[in-house]
């Protein structure tokens, strides 16, 4: 059997974990990507010789990696050092109300008896082990198995399984599934920032993402050296196993000869030749054209009013002081409601919650004397995804920033920086960074029961294209987007050892998913 050549578009994580698992399988890989560096929205942003985290953050579900690595016969353990975090993240309303989540459960519920209630302590259990069955309940059938509709859930769950499937309450909000959880309106404020984990509205999302709770309690991961090094480590293990990666490689047209596709045209003109294709893009991008007038055919278009949030971050070295900084903290606004109408609204938010990831710091047992003299900062605030037609002018950004650290200090939170130690970074650059966007960092919003049904698969409308990344099923943030990279991989065996091309098909591990949702950038 000859072997099978692979062009993959875009070294971000669904593309590397692609490359991976096709090389391990003795494919002819090859990986084209537009950027100088490998990772996609895994990017650094180097301040004075230092590199800050300006993309992802957090590693959950670890053993999608594992189990990636271990079917290529590598250890991922070894490849990438990790350090498991006892503090899942530090809350703050104002200068006194302060509430650390923990990996272990009996200690965040003894943290928020202290900060709520004993009452509260008991109804965060209850919402606890509802976040795990949902979780549960959608892992076989929805997570780890093909489902492309609602029907076909529900024969995936089985009949006698049918109570647990209304259980995981696809027609209720988010927020309105938390008011019946909670009663302290700061908890339900708390839980409900896990709808912008997939840069969607607590107030538009399906209460199923109560999932993503579970997903934190089950683990949460620092990658020692920052997130780019399981990018690199991923690159490493895909060329170790034969694939070729080439940087500053721009893809210009995906080609096809009115059946299939059959390669790419790159930006120099130069045409590579390929069995098949997987576009480890955002499906907007080809949509738009970007790929060439007959790519555009291969996926449905995404409207504006559907793309997930974007964001304005500040990457910066910064003196802190008057806060006790953890690894990840939060600083929520006093009105949740108001931040969100603001952005349906395609506004700035007038008083945003405010992410900040402080890097050089641990579990949150670090106090304010002990910060160093600067530290590599990332803040970040939710913004609306519309920087190719609406890109805010210098006013809206100055406003945005007053507000944002205005925030910062009414939490007790004081930051002194230099304008030369801070990069900037609003929706119409994350736009130029990852074109057919708007700057959406998500692809389409999690708002409204089908949207997790509605997501791109790995297969594309045109034979031979198929489809990777957070923007395409199974959803955003690092884990999901190497799930959507074995699937695409997956897929594209499947299809060349069949006649039928549109065979359904599960990878290594039993995963095989046309939907599924959650995240691992914490936002606001």
């Amino acid at each position: 059997m000859r072997t099978r050549k692979v062009l993959i578009v875009g070294a971000g994580i669904g593309g590397l974990s692609a490359a991976i698992d096709l090389a391990a399988q003795g494919c002819s890989v090859t990986v084209l990507e537009r950027a100088s560096t490998v990772g996609g929205k895994m990017r650094t942003i180097a301040i004075d010789g230092q590199q800050i985290d300006s993309g992802p953050t957090v590693l959950t579900m670890r053993w999608v990696f594992d189990s990636l690595f271990a079917a290529a016969g590598l250890d991922f353990a070894a490849a990438v050092p990790l350090d498991a975090a006892s503090v899942l993240a530090r809350h703050a309303w104002d200068e006194t109300a302060r509430l650390d989540l923990h990996a272990n459960l009996g200690r965040s519920a003894d943290a928020i008896g202290d900060f709520a209630g004993s009452a509260e302590a008991q109804r965060f259990i209850a919402f606890s082990e509802r976040a795990r069955s949902i979780y549960r309940t959608l892992e076989g059938p929805f997570i780890r198995n093909a489902c492309s509709g609602p029907i076909a859930l529900s024969r995936a769950v089985g009949l006698h399984r049918l109570r647990e499937l209304w259980r995981i309450a696809p027609f209720t909000t988010l927020w309105s599934a938390l008011g019946d959880h909670f009663h302290d309106p700061r908890l339900r404020q708390l839980f409900g920032r896990y709808a912008t984990y997939c840069g969607s509205s607590p107030f538009r999302s399906p209460a199923t993402l109560m999932l993503v709770a579970h997903v934190e309690q089950d683990g949460v991961w620092r990658v020692r050296g920052g997130m780019h090094r399981l990018a690199q480590a991923m690159a490493a293990a895909a060329t170790r196993l034969g694939a070729q990666i080439h940087q500053d490689c721009e893809v210009s047209e995906i080609l096809d000869d009115g059946h299939r596709v059959t390669g790419l045209r790159l930006a120099s003109g130069e045409c590579l030749y390929a069995d098949a294709v997987i576009a480890n893009a955002d499906p907007s991008a080809i949509a738009a054209g970007l790929f060439g007038e007959r790519a555009r055919r291969a996926v449905k278009p995404l409207k504006p009013a559907a793309r997930s949030l974007s964001a304005v971050t500040w990457s910066m070295l910064a003196r802190s002081s008057g806060f006790p900084l953890s690894r990840h903290n939060v600083f929520f606004s006093g009105d949740y409601r108001a931040e969100f109408d603001d952005l349906r609204q395609a506004r700035l938010p007038r008083e945003p919650t405010v992410y900040v990831c402080a890097q050089d710091r641990g579990d949150g047992l670090d106090d304010a004397s002990s910060a160093p003299h600067s530290e590599r900062l990332l803040c970040l605030v939710n913004a609306p995804a519309i920087g190719d037609h609406s890109p805010f002018d210098a006013s809206d950004i100055a406003s945005c920033t007053s507000a944002t650290f205005k925030r910062l200090q009414a939490c007790g939170l004081n930051l002194q920086q230099r304008p030369e130690q801070t990069v900037l970074t609003a929706p119409q650059d994350f736009h130029r960074l990852f074109p057919g966007t708007g700057g959406a960092l998500y692809g389409p919003a999690s708002h409204g029961w089908m949207a997790s049904f509605q997501r791109p698969g790995s297969r594309s409308r045109m034979p031979g294209l198929y489809l990777a990344g957070g923007s395409t099923h199974p959803g955003p943030g690092v884990p999901m987007a190497a799930i959507s990279g074995r699937l695409a991989a997956a897929s594209l065996m499947a299809d060349f050892a069949s006649t039928q091309p549109w065979f359904p098909v599960a990878i290594a591990g039993g995963i095989s998913m046309d939907s599924a949702t959650t995240a691992n950038t914490p936002s606001p």
